[in-house]
């Protein structure tokens, strides 16, 4: 099994150095100091669930690469649309383009490139990073990935992923409901990264203020109220899962969009609650609580972007 990962950071170089564990042939594109580290030093993961180094080709240039049979595509959402611009140069009759990201659109945008036919959605269930060049540390999260075909059926080569998952130490598993998967973990990334930036403190602290609990609380409804009206019912006790959830946390736990934030990097916060706030104004449902909070990050999302661009 040929396996490209377009994006070597937290969530793609976690599980693309797992894969390689069990035997696939995995290709890493990444860029600047990281790509070089990973050139001259190899992969190498700090986790829980087990510390590995790992030796694998990487590039910038997917045309050094070539066809393979599986895409794990987990760049920032913002980079969706220019990244799927370059994936012809890693396609071939069955390609399958798994997209691990962040947000509820990304497949779409893949599939207007490469043809509905190719896409694969997938949620990742891991707090990970770059922790320095060539270096991905997992600290938090059940390391564990959702994925299925975009029209619910269970094809061959979902199957096939799937048993090369369950190889290593991936906790793996294939769904017919992708949408209602991404859409439920689209809640809860929403109220976890939006409370934790917007506060700028833990999620520790974040559970211990009621009202800011009750907020966080809130984005998860008014993320279930947006999904509903774009036809994805949610289970009823979603709210009280992922509040469930992050009360498990460790308490000094923050997000990849504090991280953003405070680092001066671009920001996800278009396809997080920019999406909501969108979604909901179409629908003409109220979302006061998520529009509190993009009025909130968008000054530095913006601020951040001009730095980035300069």
């Amino acid at each position: 099994m040929k396996v490209a990962v377009f994006g070597t950071g937290g969530v793609g170089g976690y599980f693309g150095g797992r894969l390689a564990l069990a035997g696939a042939d995995v290709h890493l594109t990444a860029r600047g100091a990281h790509l070089e580290a990973l050139r001259t030093s190899g992969l190498r993961v700090t986790s829980p669930k087990g510390d590995f180094q790992i030796d694998l080709p990487a590039t910038d240039d997917p045309s050094q690469v070539g066809p393979c049979d599986y895409v794990i595509f987990s760049v920032k959402s913002f980079d969706t649309d220019d990244a799927a611009a370059r994936l012809p140069a890693l396609m071939g009759d069955d390609t399958a383009i798994i997209s691990f990201q962040n947000g509820v659109d990304n497949e779409e945008k893949i599939a207007r490139v490469v043809g509905r036919e190719h896409v694969m959605g997938g949620a990742a269930y891991i707090f990970s990073s770059i922790v320095e060049p060539g270096v991905i540390a997992h600290t938090g999260g059940p390391a564990r990935i959702v994925f299925g075909e975009m029209d619910g059926s269970r094809s061959q080569r979902a199957e096939r992923f799937l048993d090369t998952c369950r190889k290593t130490s991936i906790d793996a598993e294939l769904t017919d409901e992708i949408h209602r998967v991404l859409w439920d973990k689209f809640a809860f990334i929403c109220a976890q990264a939006g409370l934790t930036a917007a506060v700028r403190l833990p999620i520790g602290d974040v559970r211990t203020v009621d009202e800011s609990w009750k907020a966080f609380r809130g984005v998860v409804e008014e993320v279930c109220a947006v999904a509903a009206a774009e036809g994805i019912d949610l289970p009823t006790d979603t709210v009280n899962r992922h509040a469930s959830f992050a009360e498990q946390l460790e308490s000094n736990g923050y997000s990849s969009l504090y991280d953003d934030l405070v680092s001066g990097r671009r920001m996800e916060l278009e396809a997080l609650h920019g999406t909501v706030v969108r979604q909901a104004h179409r629908h003409e449902i109220s979302v006061p609580v998520s529009e509190t909070i993009y009025a909130i990050l968008r000054p530095w999302a913006v601020r951040n972007e001009v730095a980035a661009g300069s």
